[in-house]
């Protein structure tokens, strides 16, 4: 039999496998329309009816399962799309978007030995020959999902072209970049206007594609020649694209122009926010921040989950005597809560998540932020403006004077905002707020420090909770693995001994992108302040022996909140111990 990949050749070959049956095969092949053959790829017109394959009952002929079949028959290697690891820019400059859409295929990696293609008809190679003689490299073949492949020629192909064109459109004068290391080549650093159409369609495919990819934060940064795109995905940064100089530019200003920044003024860094719709509906927030660097302003847009607020604190990493622990702290009718650890550490997500909780209609919650981050209704939101003199510590002046109930506190960076946020507290408010310190009992050393009487902590500081996130191992690849006994021991010594029953480590597959985690969690070092941990706040505080008297009192340092999170297997000890600080003998 001639193997090909139209309709009938496929059926037949499906049928001949004992994967369907026969009155099947002649019911899709009756009922295909002639459009549907020319628009459709066969394996389409039998994927979306997800019968079960008979030969394997566990299992549906999904578009997946049908490729890889099909690549099995043809004895290609299945192809699964990484955008993230394709340079777009080499890979669409080898032929046309319309040839590459006529013959369905796309160049997916292109190196100094070879150029790999990825078909979705394996037996359709009459333009290779082609191929070969204008790209004089070997060429490898492999199989992609004929549904990805299409959507992904489409957009690779638009951004290309989009990228092209803001190029083309530029004018010859002499380019207005503001940098201090700038080099001058008349005729060539031209402009672009940050409305040109096709600078639009590259900033809104920049936010769609990180929405898609599940980035927390993009970055923008200029260089001598290019410019880069960032993005950061549970925790660590993917290059994802190359931009010119002059593109950057203006793509910087397009961005700057939504969150309604000053576009002229590029020595001073700036704030400001934009919110959009993601593909599936969703509203997304996110935080823009403008620096000024050697070759022009770096952008970095942090965005915020729009499920955040819906999270409950199962969902952000709480353990059950965690969560008991931070609702006894946060029931509390007055007093002050703060939340510690370094930038990035989910600090303003479990705040925003406990304010959510408590924001019935019979109470006033009310916070100054620097900037507000999420835009929640149920919160009476207010933002630091240095520029006409409101900061923290006004700012709660203000909040006071607005019969509230509860006060959140962005940050307490200095003595006057500490003191500000004690009154608050000693006057019957409920108080949450953040610092930066290593772990929860140098939040008290951290408040002595600025200049807080023993005393007014004693009196006002309910408790401390200490955070990081770890990423958390993907469920679809885990593998279990023997304990290492040494890194065991360097994670929960002094503290226990206890050994967890089994351990796992990360592999890599297709839900994870090949990186073995999938998510991240918080692990938490919770430190209410008991009656003898309060006798210990004195002139001459000691913070090594109030940590010690922290732990027998009960907490469990972020080292043990980490174990406990791989004894479970959902992280690594080596996940833990890059985000844990060092352990303490004592």
């Amino acid at each position: 039999m001639n193997k090909s990949c139209s309709l009938e050749s496929i059926l037949e070959q499906l049928v001949e496998q004992d994967m369907i049956e026969p009155e099947k095969a002649r019911m899709v092949s009756s009922l295909a329309s002639a459009s549907d053959r020319n628009s459709l790829h066969a394996l389409e017109s039998i994927a979306h009816r997800e019968w079960v394959n008979k030969s394997n009952p566990s299992q549906h002929l999904t578009m997946d399962a049908l490729t890889n079949w099909l690549a099995k028959q043809s004895g290609l290697k299945r192809y699964h799309f990484d955008p993230l690891k394709m340079d777009v820019a080499s890979c669409t400059s080898l032929m046309s978007y319309a040839y590459a859409a006529r013959f369905n295929i796309l160049p997916v990696k292109v190196t100094a030995d070879k150029v790999t293609i990825a078909v979705s008809d394996p037996y359709d190679t009459q333009w290779l020959e082609e191929i070969r003689r204008i790209v004089k490299q070997p060429i490898d073949l492999v199989l992609a999902n004929p549904q990805q492949l299409r959507n992904y020629a489409l957009e690779f192909y638009s951004v290309s072209r989009a990228m092209g064109n803001a190029g083309s459109n530029q004018g010859e004068q002499v380019g207005n970049v503001q940098n201090i290391e700038q080099l001058i080549e008349l005729g060539k650093a031209g402009s672009v206007d940050a409305d040109d159409q096709h600078i639009v369609s590259i900033v809104d495919w920049l936010m769609q594609y990180a929405f898609s990819q599940r980035a927390s934060d993009i970055h923008i940064e200029p260089r001598r020649k290019q410019g880069n795109v960032r993005f950061r995905i549970d925790g660590v940064m993917h290059q994802v694209y190359e931009i010119p100089a002059n593109i950057t530019s203006a793509v910087t200003s397009r961005i700057k122009i939504m969150g309604r920044l000053d576009v002229a003024e590029k020595r001073r860094p700036q704030d400001g926010r934009i919110k959009t719709v993601t593909p599936t509906g969703q509203e997304v927030e996110m935080r823009l921040s403008s620096m000024p660097t050697a070759f022009g302003e770096k952008l970095v847009l942090r965005i915020f989950d729009p499920e955040v607020l819906l999270r409950d604190f199962a969902d952000l990493g709480f353990e059950n005597k965690d969560s008991e622990i931070w609702h006894n702290m946060i029931r509390q009718p007055f007093g002050i809560i703060l939340v510690t650890g370094p930038t990035g550490s989910g600090k303003t997500t479990t705040l925003y998540t406990s304010l959510k909780h408590l924001a019935v209609p019979e109470v006033n919650v009310c916070t100054i932020e620097d900037p507000i981050e999420l835009v929640e209704p149920l919160f009476n939101q207010m933002q630091v403006q240095h520029n006409i003199d409101v900061d923290f510590a006004s700012g709660v002046k203000t909040l006071l004077r607005q019969d509230p109930d509860i006060i959140m506190i962005g940050e307490i960076r200095d003595r006057e905002t500490a003191e500000m946020a004690i009154q608050a507290a000693l006057t019957g408010h409920l108080v949450l707020s953040t610092l930066h310190t290593n772990d929860a009992p140098s939040a008290v050393a951290r408040l002595t420090e600025i200049g807080i009487p023993p005393y007014l902590i004693s009196a006002t500081l309910l408790g401390v909770v200490a955070q990081r996130l770890v990423r958390i191992l993907c469920p679809h690849c885990k593998q279990p693995v023997e304990l290492d006994k040494s890194q065991w021991g360097s994670l929960i010594k002094p503290w226990t001994t206890q050994a967890p029953g089994s351990m796992y480590q990360a592999v890599g597959c297709l839900e994870c992108r090949q990186t073995g985690f999938l998510g991240r969690k918080g692990i938490y070092e919770m430190m209410p302040l008991t009656e003898e941990l309060k006798q210990g706040i004195t002139r001459d505080f000691d913070l090594y022996k109030f940590r010690k008297h922290a732990i027998k009192s009960g907490m469990r340092p972020l080292n043990l909140a980490g174990a406990q999170k791989v004894a479970k297997g959902m992280t690594t000890i080596q996940e833990v111990l890059k985000v844990a600080p060092p352990r303490y003998e004592g």
